[in-house]
């Protein structure tokens, strides 16, 4: 079976890497992912029958693609040859897949396992459906983009797609005693940058363990509190791609939150996303457009906010605007919630498109030429602030449509007013049309 160190010519006496080291050697090593590798797991039931399928491992960086794929192989007994999709092209492809015929022939199978697949183009990805179908190799695909968006629909229907969890905290410690055991020393940590340390990993195992050997390297005298901790290794920025999915689920996240009046997960979500690097001026558009979505006239004063927000940070710039940013997801997210105004429109554009092109009635037309004097126009109207009320009561739809009630404000801030307003003149024009 090759490896990366095989390929680079590393032998076994040579220095590897601590998360090198630590590879596990079976699958029940493998930590985090017994869901899939468990017992009831899907991966679980297919090495039993040691019967396995194509697949696609998706999961965050450091969380055991690569090895589960190399296990997997060891496990069912095939040859296991790997790929990055990013150093190798299409004659490295087309060059495993003839190697994995001739192997075929002697009656031994092959496991491909092409890391970073969705790097490959849609061409080069449909390369590998009939060496799939005919079971020349067995593919197993590793990415850390959602499937759905990077592969072949047609690949994907050929391949089970796996869903790898990032680290607990749990598994992150597991890993830290692995590492002072193979080290025979224990990390210069005190318990609370311990717990620093696995937090700087965000899930990712591969990483924490780089960290764990920079800090085992520096040979410290003395445990180091958080701060010595923070300033002897480099954190590196969130996981978050602004372009990818994670810029959509976290903005997905902010939205949910604030539309479930959740002010402290709104907060949360809002700081992930500045961490991560993403544009405020961005997250203040969203907000914009959460303000006349999921508030609308229950709070007038939301969009107001919003844009304050927006024209404050325009103003400031960072960190001290995002203050601005911080005060309108408080104030949106502990506003009266209501979507009226968002169905409302969306009732009034399906009637419009499903109207056609019908006249407004005549009575409410001007007439500024006597031709259309004659025609009608402006005929009969009542001019509403000639009445005690303030309200005619006219109808104001085309004639030849049936009078469609779009808005329904409903019993929370601002809008229970206008609930009362509209009640009032509903049965007021029910009075004068029955006066008439």
């Amino acid at each position: 079976m090759s490896t990366l160190f095989d390929a680079a010519g590393m032998a076994d006496g040579a220095p590897h890497p601590l998360a090198d080291r630590l590879r596990p050697q079976q699958l029940a090593d493998v930590l985090g992912q017994d869901h899939l590798l468990g017992p009831d797991g899907p991966l679980g039931r297919m090495v039993k029958a040691a019967r396995l399928s194509s697949l696609i491992l998706w999961g965050p960086p450091g969380t055991g693609k690569t090895t589960i794929a190399r296990l997997l192989a060891k496990a069912v007994n095939l040859d296991y040859v790997q790929l990055s999709a990013v150093f190798s092209g299409v004659a490295d492809v087309r060059k495993a897949i003839e190697q994995a015929r001739a192997r075929r022939l002697t009656g031994r199978g092959t496991l491909l396992f092409v890391d970073e697949i969705h790097r490959f183009n849609r061409a080069q990805q449909d390369g590998f459906l009939p060496v799939v179908e005919d079971g020349t190799i067995l593919l197993v695909g590793a990415t850390t983009e959602n499937p759905s968006f990077e592969l072949n629909a047609a690949l994907l229907s050929r391949c089970q797609v796996r869903v790898l969890n990032r680290l607990d905290d749990a598994a992150l410690e597991t890993l830290l005693v692995r590492a002072e055991a193979i080290e025979g020393k224990p990390l210069p940590l005190t318990s609370d940058s311990r717990a620093s340390l696995r937090a700087m990993a965000d899930g990712d195992g591969r990483y924490l363990l780089n960290l764990a050997e920079d800090l085992f390297v520096r040979g410290e005298k003395q445990p180091l509190d958080t701060d010595a901790l923070v300033r002897a290794v480099q954190r590196r920025a969130p996981l978050y791609d602004k372009a990818q999915e994670g810029h959509y689920n976290l903005i997905s996240a902010l939205h949910k939150s604030l539309r479930g009046s959740d002010v402290d997960a709104a907060l949360y979500w809002l700081a992930r996303m500045l961490a991560g690097g993403e544009q405020p001026l961005y997250i203040t558009r969203r907000l914009v457009r959460f303000a006349v979505e999921d508030i609308g006239m229950a709070d007038p004063q939301a969009i107001v906010q919003a844009l304050a927000a927006k024209d404050t940070y325009d103003f400031l710039g960072s960190p001290e605007g995002e203050l601005a940013i911080a005060q309108a997801v408080i104030y949106l997210a502990t506003a009266p919630k209501s979507n009226a105004v968002y169905r409302a429109f969306g009732g009034s554009k399906r009637a419009a498109n499903e109207s056609g092109s019908l006249m407004p009635p005549k009575h409410i037309l001007n007439a500024p030429t006597r031709l259309m004097k004659d025609l009608g126009y402006g005929k009969d109207y009542a001019y509403d602030h000639d009445t005690d009320e303030g309200f005619s009561g006219q109808n104001y739809f085309p004639d030849d449509m049936p009078r469609e009630e779009f808005y329904h404000p409903v019993e929370r801030g601002f809008e229970r007013e206008i609930l009362k307003r509209l009640d009032y003149w509903k049965n007021l024009r029910a009075k004068k049309q029955d006066d008439a």
